[in-house]
């Protein structure tokens, strides 16, 4: 898990992607996902290859390339080659959080689309329809306050 940086105690290090991995994973995230994505985010190089993800987690190269797949569909991480060599490395991507964020608004304003088509579907006088008419609201206020949120921490970067 070490690259090159600053000695580091690696059982604090396993424990604590543990831990982390653990926290996404009652989130909601996957397991396996949850405990690749903490590893290398626990990398000082942000990247790892699958032997070195299936040998610092002791899994097999079976459950990283599932937990890959997962992270590169959610755009957590994207897969390069590494130069001069045939291995591909896993890396998170730059601007990690704000990415990923950044794709939840899709996501929300999906909902709300689908929300506003079920309110008229489910007519909106009725308890169906008006709770449907509620949450494509909710997730509107939510989509309009993440774009300033995303603005004033893209303010706030410089």
């Amino acid at each position: 898990m070490r690259d090159d940086g600053p000695a580091r105690n690696e059982a604090e290090v396993a424990r604590y992607i543990e831990r982390f991995a653990s926290e996404l994973a009652d989130a909601g995230m996957q397991r396996m996902a949850a405990r690749v994505f903490a590893a290398l985010l626990a990398a000082d190089s942000a990247s790892m290859t699958s032997a070195e993800l299936a040998e610092s987690l002791q899994i097999s190269p079976a459950a990283v390339s599932s937990a890959i797949a997962y992270l590169s569909q959610v755009r957590m991480v994207h897969r390069e080659r590494e130069p001069g060599s045939r291995r591909d490395r896993y890396r998170l991507h730059d601007e990690l959080w704000y990415e990923t964020y950044g794709e939840r608004d899709k996501l929300l304003s999906r909902f709300e689309v689908i929300l506003r088509e079920g309110a008229t579907a489910l007519g909106p006088d009725t308890p169906a329809g008006l709770r449907a008419q509620e949450s494509a609201e909710f997730f509107a206020f939510l989509q309009s306050e993440i774009v300033d949120i995303m603005e004033r921490w893209r303010n706030r970067q410089g």
